[in-house]
């Protein structure tokens, strides 16, 4: 123990030094479930939600959580009207513990690739144009490289697929960062500009016409995006810099799948990826006759980049797939 001279007090301050150790943590009885548990509970928010989440009782989920405290001498969480929220000392240890158990995880995914001999896997995450654009021929090449490497992709939102990478359900994702989350934690390489544009249905109406504007568009349903997402916003602010009234009958949908059925069988209007509308349009079947309406205008959206979280390496597999995506790029000049 050592003892410190404190000028506010005129006295003195007991600091334990056993506590600054680098295992102090393990030897007052640190675990794995602790770990899990205050992962748990930061992701949750509810004792109930994340004993369920453990498999575990709640008052066993609420012993866990004492034994933490005494381990750490301070309190972790407090209670709300709705469940729990961690402190300021529960957030910091949540955010160590999150990455503790990352790096387990690809121990022992990494441990698995090298008994296998196989490629390994790989999650990636993208909004819908890179997904076709970049990573399908990507994913062509990498076969060459690694044959038994198994790829899996989430196609969604720039808002879902951020919150997604920090909760490590992928190792990259390629789109934006939303504007709600700290740039901070990303690591970020601009990779392409989306362009979109407009897709109707076969004898749509608005087909007649040589071009379509702005102010033709208001009258016909639409689908879209779900409220707030970038696509969304892009077209809002065409017709509200326009003085043009915003569509009023809506579909949301996040779907591409729902959003062309939407529109194959309606005169429903949708934006989309130029790139997904081209190649929905020259591979027409009687099950999906979309067409690109031509406008007077452009749509131009946020660029999109690829997306790590800092200080999370990237697997040999993951690492591989990144650098042939980043090399698409440059290929298709997007850069």
């Amino acid at each position: 123990m050592a003892i410190i001279s404190d000028p506010q007090t005129h006295g003195h301050v007991d600091i334990h030094t056993d506590v600054f150790a680098d295992d102090a943590f393990l030897r007052l009885g640190l675990k794995l479930n602790h770990l899990r548990m205050i992962v748990a509970i930061e992701d949750s928010g509810q004792i109930s939600a994340a004993a369920e989440a453990l498999n575990i009782s709640q008052p066993a989920a609420s012993r866990i959580l004492s034994e933490m405290e005494s381990i750490v001498k301070t309190p972790l969480y407090e209670r709300v009207a709705r469940g729990v929220v961690l402190t300021t000392f529960g957030q910091a240890l949540a955010r160590r513990a999150r990455k503790i158990m990352l790096e387990l995880r690809e121990a022992g995914r990494e441990i698995a690739e090298l008994k296998t001999g196989k490629g390994g896997t790989v999650f990636i995450g993208a909004v819908t144009a890179p997904a076709m654009s970049l990573v399908v021929p990507a994913i062509k090449r990498v076969r060459s490289a690694l044959p038994g490497i198994e790829v899996t992709i989430q196609v969604e939102t720039s808002n879902v697929l951020a919150r997604e990478l920090l909760a490590a359900q992928h190792d990259f994702i390629i789109s934006r960062i939303p504007d709600d989350l700290n740039p901070r934690l990303f690591q970020v390489q601009e990779i392409g500009v989306e362009k979109a544009c407009l897709i109707v249905r076969g004898g749509h109406p608005l087909l007649k016409k040589k071009v379509a504007s702005l102010e033709d568009l208001p009258q016909y349903d639409w689908v879209f995006q779900p409220a707030g997402t970038l696509l969304r916003r892009t077209i809002e602010d065409l017709f509200l810099s326009r003085g043009v009234l915003l569509p009023e009958n809506i579909v949301n949908t996040s779907s591409l799948l729902l959003t062309c059925a939407t529109v194959c069988q309606t005169d429903a209007i949708a934006p989309i990826a130029l790139d997904v509308a081209q190649f929905l349009a020259t591979h027409r079947s009687k099950a999906s006759d979309v067409r690109v309406l031509p406008i007077d205008f452009e749509i131009n959206v946020r660029p999109y980049s690829l997306i790590t979280v800092k200080e999370r390496a990237l697997p040999p597999s993951a690492r591989l797939l990144y650098d042939l995506v980043l090399a698409e790029s440059k290929k298709a000049g997007v850069l």
